[in-house]
């Protein structure tokens, strides 16, 4: 059986007592126009402001501290929206590029922002590798300031798609961090920043705010003086504290919706769900435990697993009817339907279905077997299988995903346990590859390169990779046909890259996707107007920290008169 939602009354009390402390330390914004959001779940707050980090980062600190160069509109076929630069453009040869520079913007603290400040801030990425959550520095030979306001990437190769990389490498001031000794520990408690909500006026382990920044260059279009993070650490928490009224913006799983959330203000609380990313299992291919890596690393396993998952029931019953399959051998998605082979889907569709018994067949049939009596499936050479399922605490629709896969995984005969640890753990577990499985999250995009490149590329693996890539199966030929598609502009020829491309991740069974997840958004209209909707579609409107188009969304925010 699944483990049960936690009964609303419970998490009514809960949210109730802590919203209760949380507006006594709320003082320091009376008067002024406050929004209200949960951005991220966490047990405590912990003040961590450094914009590098992967884990640990309060996810206010992007985009609201540090403002990006470009912000690229993925729901409109990544337009660019200039922020820090007004505009950028590649050489003829396409091996470099170059950033115009927004003319007076200064820093928080009211020093002028230049190109230096994005020399040192990329300089630091490349002396401190930790930092490089992108691997830019394999992407780019050099970073050049042709003026005050305009530098100069030169490229390691052509690469058309190197933009959407090199805006999201967070913009520091060079006055303040070329001080600090170890950038990789530092957590930046007294932020500087360029965005709009610099301004730390309280933090305390159940609520902090942030501030209007008095020196923001785009401060004549926002009209929100401060954001302000009630600590939640799970989506009961946040339910509880939506249904007294007391959250502008979030975007949490909500079991029934329209009752519990729409029901509860049918004036004001709305929601959208457009598409989203990719939600997979990832199996380690790296992992020290002998019987795992053997298994993990036999195709035939692989298929099993994912013929295990009864997609269907993962979306019904954990995802309430949200989500959307995903059979794609690939793990494309829906969202990208127009991009795909339908080969792939003809040559290894089946291996994506749910079918037990094919499932018991294919392991009996690769030699797996039960060689100690303990009623669990050994390896062909008789070494244990034995892991558990790495999923964050709190999630609640992930969480129970993970119960339905660990239920076919033992139906197998599988010794599967489901691990619940933090999400700052559960990162850092996929991040440094301290894992055997878990449920993995990816990107969208306007097309689907990101999402392959993010997942499957090896420059984003290594002792510290990107957390997408997590299952760190390293494949030569796969990481050539990622970087071939960005060095055409032709449509054709970018197509028939991504064919091969599905055929060779969906041959290889790498990943085991079992649906896309919606774009998780709910707001209230009560307090403030011009939210992003399905009437008003101006870009991707969740509060994730890796979705920098939540900067438009608040410069798009009112309070209603």
């Amino acid at each position: 059986m699944l483990a049960k939602v936690s009964k609303i009354s419970t998490a009514v009390m809960l949210g109730t007592m802590m919203l209760a402390g949380a507006a006594g330390n709320a003082m320091a914004a009376e008067n002024k126009t406050v929004l209200t959001m949960v951005a991220q779940q966490e047990t405590a707050w912990v003040k961590n402001f450094n914009p590098f980090l992967q884990a640990g980062l309060l996810h206010t600190t992007r985009h609201f501290i540090y403002e990006p160069l470009v912000i690229f509109n993925d729901m409109q076929g990544g337009k660019p929206v200039y922020r820090l630069a007004t505009n950028y453009a590649f050489s003829d040869d396409l091996k470099s590029v170059t950033f115009d520079l927004r003319d007076g913007v200064k820093w928080s603290d009211g020093e002028a922002f230049d190109a230096d400040d994005i020399i040192f801030s990329f300089n630091l990425v490349k002396a401190n590798k930790a930092l490089d959550e992108r691997s830019i520095w394999t992407q780019i030979k050099s970073v050049e300031k042709l003026a005050p306001n305009k530098v100069k990437f030169d490229l390691t190769e052509v690469n058309t798609n190197v933009v959407n990389d090199l805006v999201l490498v967070p913009i520091v001031p060079e006055h303040q961090w070329k001080s600090v000794k170890d950038p990789v520990a530092f957590t930046n408690d007294k932020p500087v920043g360029t965005g709009p909500f610099t301004e730390v006026d309280n933090f305390s382990a159940q609520l902090y705010t942030q501030c209007r920044n008095p020196h923001y260059w785009d401060n004549a279009n926002l009209a929100i003086d401060c954001i302000r993070m009630p600590q939640m650490a799970t989506n009961d928490q946040v339910l509880a504290a939506v249904m007294k009224g007391d959250i502008d913006w979030f975007g949490s799983f909500v079991p029934d919706i329209e009752r519990l959330y729409v029901g509860n203000d049918p004036k004001n609380n709305k929601y959208w769900f457009p598409a989203s990313g990719t939600v997979a299992f990832n199996v380690n291919f790296q992992t020290k435990n002998p019987g795992n890596n053997e298994a993990f690393n036999d195709i035939n396993f692989r298929r099993a697993f994912s013929m295990a998952m009864d997609r269907q029931s993962m979306v019904d019953i954990a995802g309430y009817g949200y989500p959307t399959v995903n059979e794609y051998p690939s793990g494309l998605g829906k969202a990208f339907d127009s991009w795909n082979n339908p080969e792939v889907d003809k040559k290894y569709g089946k291996y994506n279905k749910f079918d037990l018994e094919g499932a018991k067949a294919l392991l009996k049939e690769a030699g797996y077997k039960d060689c100690d009596g303990d009623k669990f499936l050994d390896t062909p050479s008789c070494k244990k299988i034995e892991f558990k399922v790495l999923v964050p605490n709190g999630w609640t629709d992930w969480v129970n995903t993970v119960q339905i896969g660990v239920e076919g995984l033992q139906a197998l005969g599988l010794n599967a346990k489901t691990a619940t640890p933090e999400a700052t753990v559960w990162t850092e577990n996929l991040i440094t590859g301290d894992f055997d499985v878990a449920l993995q999250g990816y990107f969208a995009g306007a097309n689907p390169h990101k999402y392959f490149e993010t997942a499957f590329h090896s420059r984003n693996m290594g002792d510290r990779g990107n957390r997408f890539a997590a299952p760190r199966y390293k494949d030569p030929e796969l990481d050539k046909l990622i970087d071939d598609f960005t060095q055409t502009a032709d449509a054709a020829k970018q197509k028939e890259i991504m064919f091969a491309i599905q055929d060779r991740v969906g041959a290889n069974q790498t990943i085991i996707p079992v649906f896309n997840n919606p774009t998780w958004y709910e707001y209230s209209t009560k307090r403030f107007n011009g939210w992003f909707s399905a009437d008003n579609p101006v870009a991707k409107p969740q509060l994730h920290p890796d979705t920098p188009e939540r900067l438009l969304h608040v410069l798009s925010l009112k309070p209603n008169s």
